[in-house]
């Protein structure tokens, strides 16, 4: 890139996918990103819900950078080198110490394929970022609030540096619409870290909005509260009542099945999330 070429802020690269879509003449897609890429995806579904039909967002900053953490890049420029500064957006201070042959891997990988202007500069127009400004939906309240259309799956590690991010992220979205996969043991890259349940969460996911209906599942296990529904891959059984929920697919229409106190299956992710009164929260 020439010296006086400015780089694209993230709306301005979010308004590169309708082109995108165009040229490969997709009339809508299910999204997947992770960090910059899911705010991106994120802004794209905000400003294009037409087009957008799910989206799986992996630690996702919804906020603009606040004072301190503005100081805190500026420190971060004058000290540390650029694979450092992107390591510390991927992985927590504890897994940095912890997970030393991953760490030193991707900075292998950001020093030696990476254009290293390139990436200093996407890293600035990320740090320079708006927030989304979106809004959850309250009953009797503005039923034109700002937020995404589109059933969205979150996903964090517990021990991500995007933790806190991601929660909040999951406090403004429609509770309708959203379901926060919380992984437990989980680093900042789930996707790396626990490959497999991050896999088996985006079958049910897909498989809620009426795809791979014929995929081999496993079992899930619920248990909700009067304000949420959380979902375990291998967790505890719980007091609260539980609900077994389906999905119809040949109609497109969901149904409660019935209600228990003990475990059950689930056949999908977003059903819980379309079904409670609150955002389901996975554990795993």
């Amino acid at each position: 890139m020439g010296f006086m070429y400015s780089y694209p802020t993230m709306d301005q690269l979010s308004e590169v996918l309708p082109a995108v879509l165009n040229h490969f003449e997709l009339n809508s897609v299910i999204g997947v990103g992770v960090g910059a890429g899911a705010y991106i995806l994120a802004r794209f579904a905000l400003n294009h819900p037409d087009l957008v039909d799910g989206l799986v967002l992996i630690n996702i900053n919804p906020n603009a950078e606040s004072l301190m953490d503005t100081v805190a890049n500026k420190i971060t420029d004058w000290t540390l080198p650029l694979p450092d500064k992107v390591i510390t957006h991927l992985f927590g201070k504890d897994e940095i110490q912890t997970n030393q042959d991953l760490v030193a891997t991707y900075r292998h990988y950001i020093t030696a394929t990476m254009n290293q202007s390139n990436v200093n500069q996407f890293l600035c127009s990320y740090n320079n970022r708006n927030p989304l400004e979106v809004e959850r939906p309250v009953a009797g309240g503005n039923v034109n609030v700002r937020t995404l259309m589109c059933p969205s799956l979150l996903v964090v590690g517990d021990n991500s540096p995007a933790v806190e991010a991601v929660v909040d992220c999951n406090s403004k979205l429609n509770p309708t619409k959203t379901t926060l996969l919380k992984m437990a043991d989980c680093g900042g890259l789930p996707q790396v870290d626990q490959p497999a349940k991050v896999i088996e969460a985006l079958k049910y996911f897909i498989q809620g909005m009426g795809y791979l209906s014929s995929a081999s599942m496993t079992r899930l296990r619920s248990r909700t509260t009067s304000s949420s529904s959380n979902i375990s891959f291998n967790g505890s059984r719980g007091r609260a009542h539980t609900y077994e929920l389906g999905q119809t697919h040949s109609h497109g229409t969901q149904e409660r099945r019935g209600r228990t106190h003990t475990d059950v299956s689930m056949e999908s992710i977003s059903t819980v999330s379309q079904n409670v009164s609150n955002t389901a929260e996975v554990t795993c």
